[in-house]
């Protein structure tokens, strides 16, 4: 079995050939069993393990194991820990062990892109992004995939983290600056792209403006949430996979609100991937994207660092 370290993994996932890879996964066939979520206690400490399996007929299976410890954040740590192994399968013989947190972030952050590339204005160019994690750090480079990205913004809760990755995007060469009003920040912004560990709603649906999209992928249990149910109300909402439907607490909340109803739900990754449902309708149209993640997107992912390895060979 060959290991693919974080340098060799992260240079195959250029969001270039990132999110057009996911865009095919998902308008193709693959195996996507339900995830196993278990809680973990220990010393008084709670985490969450997620295991993720895929495969699909291109002949590759592949198991993510992710950890979420939400207090880690206060320790320095990254919140998310996870390791990838990807097989053949046909035989279930271990090809390579991937470094799990680039595939993670890059998928994410690349999925994030890819509903944009639906349901963000043509003309979006202001980018606001909540959150300073690993994925977070990602969005500005994926959105610019597939919009004209001219100006990012970044809210956090600890503003000095927020500073410090404005600083480093600037030195990459973005227009970015850290902001701390909040809500004047999410009406001006032509995309908000949350990306946290959040349990209590970030955003409020009266700050978005018309035509705005919002984008939720830090949230995948029902008791995280980043936007409250305001914001889902006479928007155009699209999901990654049905199990958002069961996993997220932002549209658990917004059911129980009456603010949305399943069937309002207008489309999944799959359905605009393969033409099924059509993306934003008009400029002026509010859209919303919720994610909770899919092993689909690990696989193809984990299958491009795999067969751009192999042709380095």
């Amino acid at each position: 079995m060959k290991h693919i370290d974080a340098g060799q993994t992260r240079a195959h996932l250029a969001f270039d050939r990132l999110v057009p890879a996911l865009r095919e996964a998902f308008a193709g066939q693959a195996t996507v069993p339900p995830r196993h979520v278990h809680t973990v206690d220990s010393g008084g400490e709670r985490g969450t393990v997620l295991i993720m399996p895929a495969w699909s007929d291109a002949g590759y299976l592949g198991i993510k194991t992710i950890n979420i410890f939400p207090g880690n954040g206060a320790r320095g740590l990254p919140g998310l820990h996870a390791t990838y192994v990807l097989y053949d399968a046909r035989t279930g013989v271990p090809l390579a062990q991937l470094d799990g947190n680039e595939i993670t972030a890059h998928r994410t952050a690349a999925a994030s892109a890819l509903g944009a590339s639906f349901l963000a204005r043509e003309d979006a160019s202001t980018l606001l992004v909540l959150g300073t994690g690993r994925i977070a750090r990602l969005l500005p480079a994926a959105h610019a995939s597939t919009r004209a990205i001219r100006k990012v913004r970044v809210w956090n809760h600890r503003p000095e983290s927020a500073c410090a990755l404005a600083g480093e995007w600037r030195s990459a060469g973005w227009d970015a600056e850290a902001v701390d009003d909040l809500p004047a920040a999410v009406r001006d912004a032509d995309i908000v792209s949350c990306a946290t560990l959040a349990t209590a709603p970030l955003v409020r649906g009266e700050w978005l403006a018309p035509g705005s999209h919002l984008d939720l992928i830090g949230s995948f249990t029902p008791a995280m949430k980043e936007a409250d149910p305001a914001c889902f109300a006479g928007a155009r909402v699209c999901v990654d996979t049905e199990e958002a439907q069961a996993k997220a607490g932002d549209l658990l909340d917004a059911f129980a609100a009456k603010a949305l109803a399943p069937q309002d739900i207008q489309a999944t990754f799959a359905q605009l991937c393969r033409g099924e449902r059509p993306g934003r309708r008009s400029p002026s149209e509010r859209t919303v994207f919720k994610a909770v993640g899919s092993a689909l997107e690990d696989l193809a992912a984990a299958t491009l660092v795999w067969q751009g390895v192999a042709a380095e060979a």
